[in-house]
């Protein structure tokens, strides 16, 4: 993942443990003193909170613990390779499509950033301009070749990103 995905894990991690986690527990102790804990609505919401921030802190943490950071800046691009932004145009339809390369956590396919892991990825991987591909995929082989390969953050690229995450449950 880029240095940019990395930061983001830890902000969540820290906001949900530093900020949310003891919010949160603060509303199940005064819940709590409200009585009958068995029939109480907002103290089994509280409880129900704590658990899924638990749960989503042992998952970031092992995201953080796993993750590899590359800073795609660094790495030539007359290849395709991570952090790539990839221009491509179907051999059969001679329509245009762009991509960038980018980490599993990063991915939004809906905006052209896909996962190194995809297999439209991994078949452009070490490619390059005027290079051609095939791959098989849900509805059929299509064949492409790569016209264009360049380098762009991909933070910068991200059309809904926030300038502060929401990481807050509501």
């Amino acid at each position: 993942m880029s240095i940019e995905g990395y930061d983001l894990l830890i902000e969540e991690f820290k906001f949900l443990l530093e900020v949310e986690k003891p919010k949160v527990a603060q509303e199940k102790l005064v819940a709590a003193a409200l009585g009958d804990r068995s029939e109480n609505a907002d103290y089994q919401a509280a409880k129900e909170k704590l658990r899924f921030i638990d749960k989503r802190l042992f998952y970031l943490n092992s995201m953080i613990e796993k993750s590899q950071i590359i800073d795609p800046s660094t790495l030539p691009h007359d290849k395709v390779s991570f952090g790539s932004s990839v221009k491509i145009i179907n051999l059969e339809t001679d329509e245009e499509e762009s991509y960038t390369i980018c980490g599993v956590l990063e991915s939004e396919p809906e905006n052209g950033l896909i996962s190194v892991h995809s297999p439209l990825a991994r078949a452009m991987m070490g490619k390059q301009v005027e290079d051609e591909f095939k791959i098989t995929l849900p509805l059929g082989k299509k064949e492409y070749e790569i016209v264009e390969i360049s380098y762009e953050n991909i933070f910068s690229l991200k059309k809904n990103i926030r300038t502060k995450p929401d990481f807050s449950f509501h």
